[in-house]
Parts: C-alpha cells; sequence; structure tokens
C-alpha cells in the first residue's frame, strides 16, 4: 500500500504532538553536533588568544559547567610545603554569570585541603574521578568548606589533572541543577571537555618546572661564579653570591644569619661561669652542640629601592630574629615553609608593616646553610614570594640547591683558611730555623774580626776593608791542600773548613765577577756549615768534602774548561748544600717511618729536602750569594743547583751511567781537546749529564782517600747505616739489612768490596778516561780495594777455618752418640758387658 504526500501531510496537520517529538529526535543529533563544533571552536580560539591559565581554564569550566547544569565548578592546584603534599584553591564558585576576578582566589585568601581530607583529597590521592550522587552518604565528604561559604553541597563531580604520573591539579563541579545527581553522559561529557583545561593545565606546569629549572641553573652557575671569585672570606662569599642571584630568588626580601662556629670557649669566658657570676648557657644549641650565636645579619631588600643592611652582632630583637624562626631553623635544621605568617602561632611574625615602605611580611621560608662537615653555618630566611603565592615544593627546591651549594662552598674558605694558616706556621718555622742556623753578629767575627781590626761592624765597611780582612784570615790555597785529590779534613776544625769553603769561591774568580758581598759570602758559607746536623757522617765535614772535590774536579781535573764561572759558582754552592739537614737516615726509611718528609716529597726524598733549604738559604737577603745577578743568571744557577742535589739520589745514578759513558765515548772521537772542548760548551744537556756525575764522584769520593782516610771514614759511614739499622729493629720492627746490621760488623771489608765493584769503580774508570787528570781518584779507588779485598779474604779464611773445625767438632759429637771405639774399631755391642 503507497502513500501519498498529501496522506503524509494531512496526518502531521492532525497530530501536531506527535510530529514535535517526531522532528525533535530527528534533528537533535545534527543541532547538537553544530552547537559542539561551536563550543569547540571557542574553546580553542580561548586557548590561542591567551596565555594566561587561570582565564583559559575558568572560560572551559564556565562553559563546562552550562553543558551539563552544575550549580558550580573549581579548580584546586597541587603543590607541596615543608615535604607535605596539598590542594589549595585557585578558582573557586564558578558560577552563571560570574567574572575572573569575582573566582580567582588570592595567595591570602586561599581554601588548602591536606590529602586526607575531603573529596578532593582523596581524588587527589587516588588519582581517580569520583561521582558522587549523595556527599551525605560518602565517607570522604568534609563540610567544612560549606559550613565557610554557608552552602548546601548534594552531589559531586570531580577529577584530577594528571601529567604523566604527577597530580598537577583537580577539578570539581558540584550541585546538579536539573536532576538529583550528575549522570553518567554528564560524567562523560565533563571529562570530554575538561581536555582543553587539562591540556592548558599541563602546559602551565610544565613551563613552572622548565622555569625553575631556568632559574635553579641560573642560580647555582652565578653563585658557582662568585664562590670560586672569593675563596678567602665565608662572609664576602656569601655576599657576592646571593647578592648576584637577587633576580632568580623570587621573592621581595631575604636574610642571611652567619653562626658562630666556635665550639669551645676560651678559658678567661668559662671562669665567670665556673665562678657562679654567670649563669651557663641555657639556649637553644645547633645539632653538634654550639650555641646559636648569630654573629652577623645581612639584609637584601629586593622592594622599592634596592638594598643591603650589614647587621654585626645583631640583637635578640631584631626583627630578622625577634620571631625565633632563624632560632628555630639553626637548632632543629628543618626548612620551614610558612604561608600565612600573621596567622602564624608558633613564631613571632611582626604584624604591621616593617619599614616606612609599608612593607609587611606575608610567607616565609627558611633553611639552614649545612656545610660537608653537616655543620650549621647559617640560615638564610626568603619573604614574600613575588605573585603573593606561598613558597612551593620548586622554590624549596631551589633555595636548597642554592644553600647546598654555598654550604658545601665553605670547604673551599676552610680549606683556603688552612692553607693560610700552615703557610704562616711554616714562615714562624722556617724564621725559627733561620734564627738558629743563621750566622751571628758575633760568629762572623770569628772569620771577618772589622771589630778588632777595624773597630766596626761588617755592615759599615767597605768591600776593599773586607777583602783585605779575609785576605789575612783566610788560610789560602796550599794550606789544606784544596787543590788536591787526597784532601782530608781529619786536621781541620770546622771552622777552618768554613774559611776553606770561602776561598774556594774566590779561587774560582766568582766574589769579584759575580759581585758577590764578601760579608754576605762569610755568612752564607757559616750558615751552611750550622744548618748540617751534628750526627755521624753526614754532617758540615763531609758537606764540604764533597763541595772541594767538586772544586778539585774543575779546577784540578780540568772540568773546569766546559763550564762558565756562574756554571762553576752553582756547582760548588750545589755541593756545600747537597746534604744539609740530613737526618742520618736514607730515603726507604722515611717512606717507612712516614716521615712528613716523604709526604711532601714523593722521589728523591732527602735530596728535595736538602735543595729546598739551600734555596730557602738563599732567599734571605743576608745569605743571597746571588742576589747581584740578573733575572736569567739567577734562574739558570737554581736550574743548575736542582739538578746537581737531585743527582745526588743513587737512585738515579743507574738511569744516567749509559748516558755519561757514551759522552766519555764520543770526547774520544775528537783529535784535539780544543774542538771537543768548543763542542761539549755548547751542548747544555750533556754538560748537564756530566755535572750530575760529577757529583755521584763527589759524593763518594771518600772511596779514592788514601787508605788512612778512607778506612776511618768507611767506619764513620757504617756507624751511622748501623744506628738507622738500630731505629729499624726498635721503631719499625723490622730487620735491616747486614750493610745496616751492627751484628753484622765484620762483614764490612766484604760489603765495600762490593760496593766498589758494583757502583764506584764505573764512575772513577770513566771519568778517568774523559779526563787523565782525574786518574789519581782511580787510582786512589783500585788500592783501597785492594786492601778490603786483603781485609775481606782474611775474614772469609778465618771463617772457613772456623767453619771447618766446627765441622770436625760435629763430627767427634757423633761419633760418640754412634759408639765406643776400641783398638781402632767400634766396640761389639753385648746387653750384659763390654769387652774393652
Amino acid at each position: 500500500m503507497s502513500i501519498s504526500e498529501d496522506d503524509v501531510e494531512k496526518f502531521l496537520d492532525g497530530n501536531p504532538t506527535f510530529a514535535k517529538q517526531y522532528f525533535e529526535k530527528k534533528l537533535r543529533t545534527d543541532s547538537w553536533d553544530s552547537n559542539e563544533s561551536e563550543i569547540l571552536f571557542e574553546l580553542i580560539q580561548d586557548m590561542q588568544e591567551s596565555i594566561n591559565m587561570e582565564k583559559v581554564v575558568f572560560k572551559t569550566l564556565r562553559r563546562i559547567r552550562s553543558l551539563i547544569h552544575a550549580d558550580r565548578c573549581s579548580l584546586f592546584m597541587y603543590r607541596q610545603r615543608n615535604g607535605t603534599p596539598e590542594l589549595a584553591t585557585r578558582l573557586f564558585n564558578i558560577q552563571e554569570g560570574s567574572t575572573l576576578e569575582e573566582c580567582l582566589v588570592s595567595p591570602d585568601c586561599e581554601i588548602v585541603y591536606p590529602l586526607d581530607i575531603g573529596i578532593v583529597g582523596y581524588v587527589a590521592q587516588t588519582k581517580k574521578t569520583m561521582n558522587i550522587k549523595d556527599v551525605s552518604e560518602c565517607a570522604q565528604f568534609s563540610p567544612f568548606v560549606d559550613e565557610l561559604t554557608d552552602y548546601t553541597t548534594k552531589s559531586i563531580l570531580a577529577t584530577p589533572i594528571l601529567n604523566g604520573k604527577d597530580l598537577v591539579a583537580v577539578i570539581l563541579a558540584i550541585n546538579k541543577l536539573n536532576g538529583p545527581y550528575f549522570t553518567s553522559s554528564d560524567e562523560t561529557l565533563f571529562l570530554k571537555y575538561l581536555n582543553f583545561a587539562s591540556l592548558n593545565l599541563k602546559i602551565y606546569h610544565l613551563s613552572y618546572l622548565h622555569n625553575c629549572e631556568t632559574r635553579r641553573g641560573q642560580v647555582l652557575l652565578w653563585s658557582a661564579n662568585k664562590v670560586f671569585e672569593e675563596l678567602t672570606d665565608i662572609e664576602r662569599q656569601f655576599h657576592k653570591a646571593f647578592y648576584t642571584v637577587r633576580a632568580y630568588l623570587n621573592c621581595d626580601r631575604y636574610s642571611v644569619g652567619l653562626l658562630d662556629m666556635t665550639k669551645q670557649k676560651e678559658f678567661f669566658d668559662l671562669w665567670p661561669v665556673l665562678l657562679g657570676e654567670v649563669p651557663p648557657y641555657s639556649g637553644p644549641r645547633t645539632p653538634d652542640g654550639r650555641e646559636i650565636v648569630f654573629y652577623k645579619v645581612i639584609d637584601y631588600i629586593l622592594h622599592g629601592k634596592e638594598d643591603i643592611k650589614v647587621i654585626p652582632n645583631p640583637t635578640p630583637d631584631h626583627w630578622a630574629l625577634v620571631t625565633g624562626l632563624p632560632t628555630y631553623v639553626a637548632e632543629s635544621g628543618f626548612i620551614c615553609n610558612i604561608m600565612n605568617a600573621a596567622a602564624d602561632e608558633m613564631f613571632n611574625f611582626q604584624e604591621g608593616p616593617l619599614d616606612e615602605s609599608g612593607w609587611t611580611i606575608k610567607n616565609v621560608l627558611s633553611m639552614p646553610i649545612v656545610n660537608k662537615k653537616e655543620e650549621i653555618v647559617g640560615v638564610v630566611t626568603f619573604y614574600n614570594r613575588k605573585d603573593g603565592k606561598p613558597f612551593d615544593e620548586q622554590d624549596e627546591t631551589l633555595m636548597e640547591s642554592l644553600t647546598q651549594f654555598l654550604g658545601w662552598s665553605v670547604l673551599n674558605t676552610d680549606t683556603y683558611d688552612k692553607m693560610n694558616k700552615l703557610e704562616n706556621r711554616k714562615d714562624i718555622a722556617q724564621d725559627m730555623v733561620l734564627y738558629h742556623v743563621k750566622c751571628d753578629k758575633d760568629e762572623i767575627q770569628e772569620i771577618l774580626p772589622t771589630r778588632e781590626k777595624l773597630g766596626k761592624e761588617p755592615s759599615e765597611c767597605e768591600e776593599e776593608e773586607l777583602a783585605s780582612i779575609l785576605k789575612e784570615e783566610l788560610p789560602g790555597p796550599t794550606k789544606f791542600e784544596i787543590y788536591e785529590f787526597r784532601f782530608s779534613d781529619f786536621d781541620c776544625t770546622e771552622l777552618e773548613l768554613v774559611k776553606c769553603g770561602i776561598q774556594m769561591y774566590y779561587e774560582l774568580g766568582v766574589v769579584k765577577k759575580f759581585q758577590i758581598p764578601q760579608e754576605v759570602l762569610v755568612r752564607f758559607v757559616y750558615s751552611v756549615s750550622k744548618g748540617y746536623r751534628k750526627i755521624t757522617y753526614h754532617n758540615w765535614r763531609h758537606g764540604f768534602n764533597v763541595a772541594q772535590t767538586m772544586f778539585t774536579l774543575l779546577m784540578t781535573g780540568k772540568l773546569k774548561r766546559y763550564y762558565t764561572d756562574l756554571e762553576a759558582l752553582a756547582m760548588v754552592t750545589a755541593a756545600l748544600c747537597h746534604d744539609i739537614d740530613h737526618r742520618g737516615t736514607n730515603n726507604l726509611y722515611q717512606m717507612k717511618s712516614q716521615n712528613p718528609l716523604a709526604k711532601l716529597h714523593g722521589s728523591s726524598i732527602l735530596e728535595r729536602h736538602h735543595l729546598e733549604f739551600g734555596k730557602f738559604l738563599l732567599s734571605e737577603e743576608s745569605l743571597n750569594i746571588c742576589q747581584n745577578l740578573n733575572r736569567r743568571q739567577h734562574e739558570h744557577v737554581i736550574h743548575l743547583m736542582e739538578i746537581a742535589i737531585i743527582a745526588t739520589d743513587l737512585a738515579l745514578y743507574f738511569k744516567k751511567r749509559t748516558m755519561f759513558q757514551k759522552i766519555v765515548d764520543e770526547s774520544k772521537t775528537y783529535d784535539s781537546m780544543t774542538a771537543w772542548t768548543e763542542y761539549l760548551s755548547l751542548e747544555t744537556t750533556k754538560k748537564e749529564v756530566v755535572m750530575a756525575m760529577m757529583m755521584t764522584a763527589c759524593d763518594l769520593s771518600a772511596i779514592t782517600k788514601p787508605w788512612e782516610v778512607q778506612s776511618k771514614v768507611a767506619l764513620l759511614v757504617a756507624a751511622e747505616f748501623w744506628e738507622q739499622g738500630d731505629l729499624e729493629i726498635s721503631v719499625l720492627q723490622q730487620q735491616p739489612i747486614p750493610m745496616m746490621d751492627r751484628r753484622k760488623a765484620a762483614e764490612l771489608p766484604k760489603l765495600q768490596v762490593g760496593f766498589i765493584d758494583f757502583v764506584c769503580t764505573f764512575v772513577y774508570k770513566e771519568f778517568s778516561r774523559f779526563h787523565e787528570e782525574i786518574q789519581p781518584m782511580l787510582d786512589g779507588l783500585l788500592n783501597n780495594r785492594n786492601e778490603w779485598k786483603t781485609r775481606a779474604d782474611e775474614y772469609d779464611a778465618k771463617m772457613k777455618a772456623l767453619e771447618e773445625e766446627k765441622k770436625k767438632e760435629e763430627e767427634k759429637l757423633a761419633a760418640k752418640k754412634d759408639g765406643i771405639t776400641c783398638n781402632g774399631g767400634t766396640a761389639p755391642a753385648s746387653k750384659t758387658c763390654s769387652i774393652l
């Protein structure tokens, strides 16, 4: 059956109610799609037009409110303070006709929810949407906001806004207007359009975090810049750092209270307490037990006109301290974040203006400055966040990073202070050493008797007058045979050796050439002699003997032809100082006994100490024989002294033997001494190698002296070694090597032969090959070897005889144990009798 258009028209005209319901049903979807598109367009347009988070979210919630027919909507922002999470109202009670200004909550009017209170807190905890149809049946509902606003909540639709797993905010809609509660379709619509608010809140949250991290990075960067710029004083360090980063701290004002770090009071401060005149301190203390005393407060004012106020020794009623907050933080070590200072009951914040500008305290963040030792060195307090909101978790993190960095940087100033003290102690110790070592006014008269001859002090005399006196007082070159390899100091007093040392400088021709003040020369050599300790072998006599041998190698051995006068001056001076302040023990003992010298010098321990001592004497103006050299000459002298003295370390001797041997071999390839001299004089490195080997030859020169001298010196050397061996047994609880064991003193000849063969022979054999003028040293060495060899052989023969005799005795004892002999044979064994 077909129906015409006229029939349909007549039916609809006759049934208007049916027609209305039918067309509403058919056209609703198209109408709604058109309306939704319009809403979406407007929301996107709102997001494009404004970067203000509150404005965009306000418009979004206002539209959502009308779509789901809610009475009102609110936005709660998530934050943390003092490590406690909470939700605070940002947009409150968005209703029909509300404006942004009406709904935007100022920081001092916030309603704050801990996460364990109310449906809002529960949603934040669970991070799940809740649709409460009847709040009276919900255990999580808290009516305190209704009581504050005189409102009755019936139904709630609430959802969290998340950025990944992090909570950003909670949005809720209250009371369905056209029904008893929000339906599932309302919930779907609510969540659907909240995507716009969620997106905006996430962008805001990420932007805020990025801004905080940027500020934090800038704070640490600039504070580090200032910390390493100022290492000398903690106050200046803190001040520079805090002032430089002020723009990144996002507050109106902050103050730094520096704590007294004294742990132990001076006795004169304790006496009044012990005598009962003053009551003992009963106030708060830091966690490490110090009395809390702020010795300085630095107040940084950033609002209005910037200013800095430094208050030394502030009184307890100073506005920054009277609240009790800095003292509490110093005592507990806690971070305190106070959102409403006026309402705080624990601390006494001033409610009125602090100054004529009308500035008042609104919110406060206070935290300790802790050093690497976990000691609280100060307290910094920040006042009033610039945007009026309370300080949050990000502010705490930023400020804590700054205070932690500054606290750790205290280590720099502490280290610098310790280094300063050590440097001062070193200077004092050097001054004390110099006082005892330096040749005084009376001692110099023993060599330079100007009082007796001229009636005045050496400093008052002309150089010609001093030269005249020294010409009379010095022994001259021949009296003690200072040009001879066979020189012996046994017939000289120590003072005569000092005079001989001075004489050598004149013989080298360096006194006049380099304008060495003669009083200074006398004082220097005399002071060097006093710098040697009164020990068995490595004393002033040994020091002079090495210098005399160096002088003899240069002059008699003709090695001076390769070196300038300045270099000869450096070499003799190095030889004089090469064992100054020797302790009678070797480098290995310094390391085993953990002597401070071993910690100061990694290698060639004693040699470096001798070098430093010599340089220390030369640094004193009244002893500086190099004072009239130019800078380049002075540096060259010090450089050669360093090489020469370090070269006396026998551990380095074996490294330079091959190099020296090659130089000697090379010298034999030249036809004339003149050509060789011209060549070697220009070869700086090869000259240094030769000089280093010369120092070894000088240091061991006692082994080349005539037998009557060498035998006595060898006993002195052995005695000093035995003394070290005794120390190793008594102090280190170790067995010494045979050379240092006095129980093996009889093996000295054998040890001497081994030392000559293994160490000494090469040196003097090569030098005699290098310059035939040095042959007497090799001859003396070989003669002494024969003497020691003879005694070693005698000792070996004696020991062999004793061994044979001991063996015979053992054989006799063994024979007695085996049986009794009879008529040349063994007696028969019997249990009852013996046949004799």
